[in-house]
């Protein structure tokens, strides 16, 4: 007999309908309620924050399945009051619609074989167990699929690749037109019908109803794509269980109980595994306080409860949390809990302003857990330092003109923050440019690195525990040096990046001519590129209102705003324009900031006598003024110098170098600069009026 639930224990209705006005109502007030929320909490507010969720261009974050773990008791119900309690352990959730059924087989071991080559694949698997005619059976699908146009497509595809697992039989694609073998008031009714419909060899699911008044269970058959299909279903049915009455499902918002069989190819271990049926269908997870593990969100734990239901085609995954259990989570995430308290208590005012003031920006939620909201990361990222901030600021928001400001922050200005015209280009008020100067603590205790030239015409960058300086100097007094250990790599920028090859490596006894000694890039101070042109080309393409250039010769910062942010960057001296000036950002290849200039590594510019300029190019190596007249200085090595002694290499190519400041929009708070302001003995609220201009601070 498949059994789906180990306990039938009904929740008491007027538990989860008192839960339910709080849920319904978090989102008719600015993003949470003051209200009795739980049992175990009493005048807390709550926020609703999505995980997973297809909001289309607002948010878009999907997954095929939802895994949820946790180490205590816990339990799933519905809207309508209908619920049962859960031992430790996990639960899967789905959404129903339209599969491929790759294969069924008695055999475990085939369908792991065949699930652990799809899941190398595009068409995800799900492996379900049941027991038919009183043998163990194992189901095997891929999907969902948007279309049956799409579904009917992946048959070939999964036809395939589990060809030699299928064993002759044909894949097909599965729908959710279903038929009702009768309704019950319990849990334990439902599954000994649902028995007599698996012992006759039907496969039948036990249902858990989400819409009516009253809990409610319900047995289906069948999943079929057409009528037609489902009317074959019918007879098979009515040809082994003749006593069965069948009716349509039609309009059932439901949890479609099954085994989940793991992808395992080793072991088979099964849990729960709840398919929501009908697009108005929501489910409810309620903890005992322990944490919620979501598999599928890098196995984090969080805290409060988990409402899972079918937005845009595609499963949804909301944590409903206390407010101030939430901000736990997020300043401890934003910032480093080994920061001074003050900044800390800063990060905590300014994160529960942001949350109040989003309203129902995300439809079925106050905000979302990444960074387009504020960082989320559950339990893991909680710390009794962090804790105690957000205890010790309870309740407290910025407010100006009577209202909770949107408090925005990023993580560096790079000495000055920005001006709204900078961002979003609008207005200036509670947020303007002021002074960031704490913001270079960024760059304490980070290396030093060797920007160096070597002989084949490469630059770039060394760490300085690799270097050894040399005593000798170039004619033109530049130092120069030599590594320390055999394949030491020179990096394009001065930072270590896993993800970027070294540009060239150096052994002991090479010599490289330095330009210049730099921070490690930082969220202060930062180096990106080089970048080709065919790069940048690629880049830009979709994020400006203007034609990019087939190609880039020239590019530099032709507007600037009041922080010294680029507000207009042209490209062979025609404006590349965008929406908002932030989108130079993403547009130029994802720079930290739009406070840079960028350096055009195949090209210089010459100073007359006569007080002219002209632009020169490292291909066309250096024009040089002798007795005799003119002559070309050419070579792989090209180094210009500057009035104040400052050298850099041209390269034969034109790339192009952007040195910046600062990490983020800049807009508002800075996080490292209230760390500096912190060290420096301002208190929370000195801080938050500096970044705020023209703001309280008030406790609700």
């Amino acid at each position: 007999m498949e059994r789906s639930l180990n306990v039938g224990k009904a929740l008491p209705t007027k538990k989860w309908s008192r839960r339910l006005k709080v849920l319904a109502a978090a989102l008719l007030t600015v993003g949470c309620l003051q209200v009795p929320a739980f049992a175990a909490e009493s005048n807390g507010q709550m926020i609703r924050v999505a995980m997973f969720a297809n909001l289309g261009s607002t948010y878009k974050s999907t997954t095929p399945l939802i895994t949820l773990e946790t180490t205590g008791k816990w339990s799933i119900g519905s809207e309508s009051g209908a619920g049962v309690s859960l031992p430790a352990g996990q639960i899967r959730f789905s959404a129903d619609g339209l599969r491929v059924k790759v294969l069924e087989t008695g055999d475990f071991k085939t369908a792991a074989a065949a699930a652990k080559l799809l899941q190398a694949t595009s068409d995800k698997p799900s492996l379900f167990t049941t027991t038919l005619s009183g043998k163990a059976t194992y189901q095997l699908y891929t999907g969902n699929y948007a279309t049956e146009a799409l579904a009917s497509q992946a048959v070939a595809r999964v036809q395939k690749v589990a060809a030699a697992q299928m064993g002759g039989q044909k894949a097909a694609v599965t729908g959710s037109k279903r038929l009702s073998a009768g309704s019950y008031s319990s849990l334990q009714e439902a599954e000994a019908a649902q028995a007599s419909l698996l012992s006759a060899g039907i496969s039948a699911y036990t249902v858990l109803q989400l819409t009516g008044g009253a809990q409610g269970y319900s047995v289906w058959v069948g999943e079929a794509v057409t009528d037609a299909e489902l009317a074959a279903v019918q007879k098979n049915v009515e040809a082994k269980a003749p006593g069965v009455s069948l009716t349509p499902v039609t309009n059932s918002a439901a949890l479609m109980i099954r085994q989940d069989a793991g992808l395992s190819a080793d072991t088979l271990k099964t849990v729960p595994h709840y398919t929501i049926a009908g697009s108005e269908a929501k489910a409810f997870v309620q903890g005992d306080g322990s944490g919620i593990k979501v598999l599928e969100r890098s196995e984090r734990t969080y805290r409060g409860d988990m409402e899972i239901s079918i937005v845009g085609g595609d499963l949804a995954l909301v944590n409903v949390v206390p407010l101030e259990q939430y901000l736990y989570s997020v300043v401890g995430a934003e910032v480093y809990s080994s920061w001074p308290a003050e900044a800390l208590k800063v990060q905590a005012v300014a994160a529960r302003s942001y949350a109040l003031q989003q309203g129902d920006r995300f439809k079925i939620a106050n905000v979302v857990d990444t960074t387009l909201s504020q960082a989320y990361n559950g339990i893991g990222s909680e710390n009794d330092k962090v804790s105690s901030a957000v205890d010790a600021t309870a309740g407290e928001v910025i407010k100006s003109g009577g209202k909770i400001v949107e408090a925005v922050f990023s993580s560096n200005a790079g000495g000055q923050t920005a001006h709204p015209s900078e961002v979003w280009n609008g207005g200036a008020g509670v947020f303007s440019n002021v002074d960031s100067p704490g913001d270079a603590s960024a760059q304490a205790g980070l290396h030093t690195w060797y920007h160096v030239l070597l002989s084949s015409g490469i630059s770039g960058y060394i760490r300085e525990d690799n270097v050894k300086e040399l005593t000798t100097k170039t004619d033109a007094g530049l130092s120069k040096v030599t590594v320390t250990a055999q394949n030491t790599n020179v990096r394009p920028i001065p930072l270590i990046q896993s993800t970027v090859e070294p540009v060239a490596k150096m052994n002991p006894g090479t010599e490289a001519v330095v330009l210049a000694k730099v921070a490690q890039s930082n969220d202060y101070a930062w180096v990106r590129g080089p970048f080709t042109s065919a790069a940048l080309v690629k880049a830009l393409q979709g994020k400006t209102t203007t034609t990019v250039p087939a190609s880039i010769s020239t590019l530099e910062v032709t507007k600037r705003g009041p922080s010294g942010r680029a507000l207009e960057v042209s490209a062979n001296g025609q404006p590349l324009t965008v929406k908002y000036a932030d989108t130079y950002r993403s547009a130029l290849g994802g720079l930290p900031s739009t406070l840079f200039d960028i350096a055009g590594t195949g090209s210089y510019t010459v100073l007359g006598a006569d007080g002219q300029t002209s632009s020169k190019t490292g291909s066309k190596g250096a024009a040089v003024l002798s007795a005799s007249g003119t002559g070309t200085s050419s070579g792989n090595a090209l180094v210009v110098m500057s009035g104040d002694g400052q050298a850099r290499a041209v390269t034969q190519g034109q790339t192009f170098m952007f040195i910046g400041q600062g990490n983020g929009h800049g807009l508002g708070l800075s996080q490292w600069g209230a760390k500096g302001m912190a060290d420096e003995g301002y208190d929370y609220q000195e801080i938050l009026k500096h970044y705020y201009q023209n703001a309280t601070i008030v406790k609700e």
